[in-house]
């Protein structure tokens, strides 16, 4: 799409009408952020060679939407220790305005969706300026701010209200305020803006987080929303401000709306503009974002309209000039330097506020308004027209101010505000790797989860400070509850725990300051979002944190998507899926998780691990631990059970060297449980089927069959193992694929799991034998544990059926 420009491009990007010196400077700063933000993607597209032919894109209208409020917020509002999270689309604008602070060198202008280069959307752990949210998944990172702000002020208990915020010269500038715009905040904690487009207004993950009970007490919270009214495709007709604006408020939000700018408030405040007012917030989007692609001349034919009030409207607007008039239809608050200032005059620190911007998409550009300019990009021509038009030169577009211009000062002024002071790194506290404690009697995964965080606080209490839980509405049901009871729930504020004397109450809810349990309404979204800021800490805030999440497994799968990019942004953290399975047989299929094993194994930046005993439980979760708060560190995930288990069936050796031994494997990926003199064959079982593999081979063995049995604790480490023997992977370490399967041992192989059956397939090619893979691929269905295993058949006579197909 390639529209003919039908106005003067730089009409909404024209100095307002309330004109000061430092708006001109600031409105100079903002068009020279509109063109570095046009031409970064302009070169990506049509001046870089791009050999493949596949289009770069970088979204040019989206940036153009936000250049204004990103220029008002930066170069006027921002303290060094408030942090941003920039819509994805916009990422090109932030590039430019670290490039005109000189926090990113002018070799990466030309670099945008290039290996190594500028990240389609902003990245901490992979753009080379300063980046405070990664975004890029819809509405991921817009609540990503809420999340950061709940770790913020929780990381404060554990550092004694110590944290540097990052301010240089108390974080202010001219002794508080930015050209004339006061800047607040809660001192030293700073606050967290979210820059969010109206489309992602959509993603429900948006409501869940807004709508959380701990978020109407973060007062720090800033949204600024974009609502330009236009998605992908289309002017989308019932973006109602209205309705979003209801929707904060009732959830306890401060919404200031900026509808109109100056020039237009000017024009509507002459005799008629009542009438023209109600016209213009009586139009539909499409209608208006029409009238930005018409001639003078068009805009008098149909801005009146057939209502009543047409006459009076045309009556008005006959008095105003064609350039005047274009203007005004243009000059929607979101694009009004002095209006934005306003609006973060009003903010109340006390409640989370949103500030409702109106913007037109492509603002600016020859693309202005256009239906379809989401993906569309200047030509070359248009390009020119623009240098043109803004006093630029295309051939040499990076030009920064002069530094002794006003602009140049104002530039230098904020970026000596905005720098941040390192903070030093606190390390995180060493882990132990084994209690020294022996489970006997019959236990289940779950509830070893409970009794290991007991343990860490008993044991490690400089470990046991920094470790903080986060469950949605589970914790009771997840054996969680002996630990909420020692540490307390955490809240922004003490509340009384009215059954604190109720003798029959057994899990006891204090909430308080100090508490190191985060309980999040039925929002796994929420749970995995606040898990990732938790995780991010270490480098956000140089104080880091053990965090574990714990959900029903079966709901991983909800919550992956944001998990995931938890991950991807730098979260370090712990996700327990529990319980899990069809051996949650009574639950029906509704609760019992299928794929979560694989997810586990093929996510990147994770360990995964399904402890088989509680042992097993303890082990890998040190492990994981050990693993957080620190450079080069790694995520985990958990997929722990309900199902009662023989702890004697561990076989824990007594000695310690063997003990240690058996440590070291289980955390390694798994560890050879039996072992017989000469195999015929082996079970590789992992987590609630093992005691059901060691069933299964004691039938087997009673009819002359000798199988061995492994207990798989990790698939994805021992598909690294794999990886690395065969030299796709050479860090990889191999030493545990030779412990447990080793080569003179290599016979027939049946791997089962409650879970998908690929999960374990890969285990027969480490020695090329012949297999069955047991596991579930269909819909569970409720019963008793021992029907829905023969449902499945990964019950023990389809093992023991499955060894003699093998062998016999």
């Amino acid at each position: 799409m390639n529209p003919t420009p039908v106005s003067d491009p730089l009409a909404s990007t024209a100095a307002p009408t309330l004109c000061t010196p430092e708006l001109e400077a600031l409105a100079a700063i903002e068009r020279r952020v509109l063109w570095l933000a046009t031409s970064i993607i302009h070169h990506a597209n049509r001046v870089r060679p791009n050999p493949s032919g596949i289009k770069v894109g970088g979204h040019q209208a989206s940036s153009a939407s936000m250049a204004t409020i990103m220029t008002s917020l930066w170069f006027g509002q921002l303290r060094a220790e408030d942090r941003v999270s920039v819509k994805p689309h916009a990422s090109p604008v932030l590039h430019s305005i670290n490039y005109l602070l000189g926090s990113l060198d002018e070799k990466y202008l030309t670099t945008l969706r290039e290996f190594g280069g500028l990240q389609s959307y902003p990245s901490r752990a992979k753009d080379p300026d300063p980046v405070d949210y990664s975004t890029g998944s819809v509405g991921i990172g817009a609540t990503a701010p809420i999340w950061g702000a709940i770790s913020r002020r929780y990381i404060e208990t554990v550092s004694g209200g110590t944290v540097n915020g990052g301010a240089v010269n108390g974080g202010t500038v001219n002794g508080g305020t930015v050209n004339g715009g006061a800047v607040s905040g809660t001192p030293g904690r700073g606050r967290q803006y979210s820059l969010v487009g109206d489309a992602e207004l959509d993603e429900g993950a948006i409501w869940e987080a807004v709508l959380d009970s701990n978020v109407a007490d973060l007062g720090e919270i800033v949204w600024i929303v974009d609502l330009n009214r236009q998605s992908l495709d289309r002017v989308v007709p019932n973006v109602a401000a209205g309705k979003i604006e209801r929707l904060f408020e009732a959830a306890g939000w401060q919404v200031i709306t900026v509808r109109f700018g100056h020039l237009l408030e000017s024009l509507l405040a002459r005799p008629g503009g009542g009438a023209l007012r109600e016209r213009i917030l009586d139009m539909s989007n499409p209608e208006y974002q029409r009238l930005l692609r018409c001639s003078p001349e068009e805009v008098r034919r149909r801005l009146p309209g057939g209502g009543a009030d047409a006459a009076v409207i045309a009556e008005l607007i006959s008095g105003v000039d064609d350039h005047t008039l274009t203007r005004a239809i243009r000059n929607l608050g979101g694009h009004d330097l002095a209006a934005l200032r306003e609006a973060y005059s009003r903010i109340d620190d006390t409640r989370p506020t949103v500030i409702i911007a109106y913007t037109i998409k492509g603002n600016g550009l020859p693309t202005e308004g256009h239906p379809q300019n989401h993906s569309s990009l200047l030509t070359v021509d248009q390009y020119r027209q623009l240098a043109d038009a803004m006093g630029e030169d295309p051939d040499a577009p990076w030009g920064r101010f002069d530094a002794d211009s006003t602009e140049g000062q104002l530039v230098r002024t904020t970026a000596e505000a905005l720098r941040r002071v390192a903070e030093p790194a606190t390390a995180p506290p060493a882990v132990p790797v084994d209690f020294g404690r022996t489970p006997s009697g019959t236990a289940t995964t779950q509830a070893a989860l409970g009794r290991t965080l007991l343990d860490v606080n008993r044991a490690a209490p400089a470990v046991a400070r920094r470790l903080v839980t986060v469950s949605p509405d589970v914790s009771s049901s997840t054996n969680l509850a002996g630990w909420v009871n020692k540490v307390g729930v955490w809240s922004v504020e003490e509340r009384t725990n009215w059954f604190s004397d109720d003798a029959e109450t057994v899990m006891h809810w204090h909430e308080k300051p100090t508490g190191q349990h985060i309980e999040l309404g039925i929002a796994e979204v929420n749970l995995v979002s606040l898990l990732g800021e938790l995780g991010a800490t270490w480098s956000r805030w140089g104080q880091p944190l053990f965090p574990i999440g714990v959900l029903y497994d079966p709901f991983v799968e909800r919550a992956l998507e944001p998990w995931s990019y938890g991950i991807y942004a730098g979260g370090q953290s712990i996700l327990v899926g529990t319980p899990s399975g069809v051996t949650l047989a009574p639950e029906g299929g509704a609760h019992q998780s299928i794929k979560t094993p694989s997810i586990g194994l093929e996510q990147p930046n994770c360990t995964s691990y399904e402890p088989a005993f509680a042992i097993d439980v303890e082990w890998t979760l040190l492990a994981s631990m050990s693993q957080l708060g620190r450079p080069g560190g790694k995520s985990a995930y958990l997929r722990l059970s309900t199902k009662p288990v023989d702890q004697q069936l561990a076989a824990v050796p007594a000695d310690p060297a063997a003990r240690e031994r058996r440590r070291r494997q289980a955390v390694a990926g798994g560890y050879l449980l039996r072992a017989t003199p000469a195999p015929a064959a082996t079970i590789a079982a992992m987590g609630a089927m093992v005691p059901d593999a060691l069933a299964a081979a004691d039938r087997l063995g009673a009819q002359g069959t000798a199988v061995d049995v492994v207990c798989v604790t990790s698939p994805g480490l021992l598909y690294e193992a794999l990886q690395g023997r065969n030299g796709q992977n050479p860090d990889a370490p191999t030493w545990i694929l030779d412990q447990i399967l080793p080569a003179e041992r290599a016979v027939p192989m049946v791997t089962v799991l409650d879970g998908h059956p690929h999960t374990l397939a890969f285990l027969a090619g480490v020695h090329q034998v012949k297999s069955r893979n047991l596991g579930v691929d269909a819909f569970g269905q409720a019963g008793a544990v021992d029907d829905v295993y023969r449902y499945h058949g990964i019950d023990t006579d389809s093992m023991v059926r499955a060894v003699l197909d093998l062998v016999q």
